[in-house]
């Protein structure tokens, strides 16, 4: 596989996408639904975790024989 010229360059630290929010204005109701929004994205990450973890197996399996 050809290396980009980018690919021995650093790179940035991941930012973890989540500001700190200021939950006394929220009600419940708010809240509710921000702690499901919040459990939506980690089950979507989950997921894509499992995915990646799929392909790493699959291609381990290969290099392995």
């Amino acid at each position: 596989m050809a290396r980009d010229a980018d690919d021995d360059l650093p790179r940035p630290a991941p930012s973890s996408g989540l500001g700190v929010r200021d939950l006394g204005p929220m009600s419940i109701d708010e809240l509710n639904a921000y702690i499901a929004a919040l459990e939506q994205e980690i089950s979507r990450v989950r997921h894509d975790i499992a995915a990646k973890q799929r392909h790493r197996s699959g291609a381990e399996s290969i290099f392995r024989r």
